[in-house]
């Protein structure tokens, strides 16, 4: 990648929540406790289904991924945030913020298909499941896994040679981290043609993952409410309720942010939903996902029983 403006080659000033400074030590602790809870909640729940046996299936096999991939995607962001909220220096490279602004991207779009490859899992599950070990083989979900990081990827290098190819008059970035939009709004020219590169890519994400799930959806609801059963009616519905949960959620915040006409966009406001879903969002998919989850508890339970007996 080619990167350009020879002025701004050397380092970027992150302002983060510099306009708050009384807040510093509050923000730290508080930033701190939650990125320390997601890493044990997201590294927990990998080792839980790893040494899990009865939790090597499909279902357990792309939530460890999940897991692991909040992991990644929120230490790219929080070690950071975290060192300059304790520290005078608060910069980064420039090469250093495309690196940045690259991993980021990938992983949450890596993040949406995975979703996406989750709801054709419990669509498979609940609608063929004599079929559900034949069609879900090991195979089949280790390509849905790497197709999902050769999307996230592919996406990624477009965003960010899209964003490193406009000419920056100004340093300091309005923002925790280098990401798309606090980045163009230092540019020197017009960026329309960059606003519609992506919001066309990011639009095309959206509706792969969206139109995946809410077809998995429609299909799974059906099949639910054909159940004479009122108890496999509840079943199936708690079945897919953590990871409705948490589309809704991930995807309702990445509409909000990236998908908005460039008029209405409030740095402020996306420095705030920024810290929801780079930080709470990763700290609660586990939570989410093993609250509601009776395997989950139950393989807790067998690993954390013989320790505590003994």
């Amino acid at each position: 990648m080619e990167l350009k403006n020879d002025t701004v080659k050397t380092e970027f000033f992150l302002l983060g929540f510099s306009d708050h400074p009384e807040l510093q030590s509050v923000l730290f602790a508080v930033f701190f406790s939650i990125y320390s809870v997601t890493l044990m909640g997201n590294l927990g729940m990998v080792l839980l289904i790893i040494i899990s046996s009865h939790l090597h299936i499909p279902m357990y096999f792309f939530l460890c991924i999940l897991s692991f991939i909040d992991t990644c995607y929120s230490s790219v962001i929080a070690p950071k945030l975290l060192v300059d909220l304790v520290s005078n220096k608060e910069t980064i490279s420039y090469n250093g913020c495309a690196a940045q602004l690259y991993f980021f991207c990938s992983l949450v779009d890596t993040e949406s298909f995975l979703l996406a490859a989750m709801a054709y899992d419990r669509y498979i599950a609940i609608c063929n499941p004599l079929l559900y070990t034949v069609i879900m083989s090991k195979r089949i979900c280790c390509q849905l896994v790497i197709g999902a990081f050769l999307g996230g990827t592919m996406s990624s290098i477009i965003h960010t040679i899209n964003t490193f190819h406009l000419s920056f008059c100004s340093k300091e970035i309005n923002h925790f981290f280098c990401d798309i939009s606090p980045l163009f709004s230092l540019s020197c020219t017009d960026t329309y043609k960059h606003d519609i590169v992506l919001v066309i890519f990011a639009s095309l994400v959206e509706a792969i993952c969206l139109l995946t799930v809410l077809l998995s959806y429609f299909h799974i609801i059906a099949a639910i409410l054909k159940t004479d059963s009122p108890e496999g009616r509840r079943k199936g519905f708690s079945t897919c309720a953590s990871h409705l949960t948490v589309v809704t959620i991930y995807h309702g915040t990445l509409i909000f942010i990236y998908l908005r006409p460039s008029t209405d966009h409030s740095l402020d406001m996306d420095k705030v939903t920024s810290v929801f879903y780079t930080l709470i969002i990763p700290m609660l998919n586990p939570l989410i996902y093993s609250l509601r989850n009776k395997d989950v508890k139950n393989a807790f339970r067998k690993v954390i029983s013989p320790k505590l007996l003994s």
